[in-house]
């Protein structure tokens, strides 16, 4: 282990980050998320042109589609 202490522990060895965690009471909690997926037919052409953009923007078509309809969502101001 490096000579330097740890951010949390503040152990100098591994021994010392061991005993530290050991001393910490576990913690269980729920996560509740709820997704929905909805799945729309879009033309063959138009895929191909997100999948390009969104390649070049170094994010998923995904995520690019969510982007453009929350954009156009806001400015409806629905």
């Amino acid at each position: 282990m490096n000579v330097s202490k740890t951010s949390i522990s503040n152990a100098t060895s591994y021994q010392e980050m061991g005993e530290f965690w050991d001393q910490i009471k576990e913690v269980e909690f729920e996560v509740d998320i709820q997704s929905v997926q909805k799945y729309y037919r879009v033309e063959r052409t138009l895929s191909d042109e997100i999948v390009l953009i969104a390649g070049l923007q170094g994010i998923g078509a995904e995520t690019l589609l969510n982007l453009w309809i929350q954009e156009k969502i806001s400015l409806a101001n629905v």
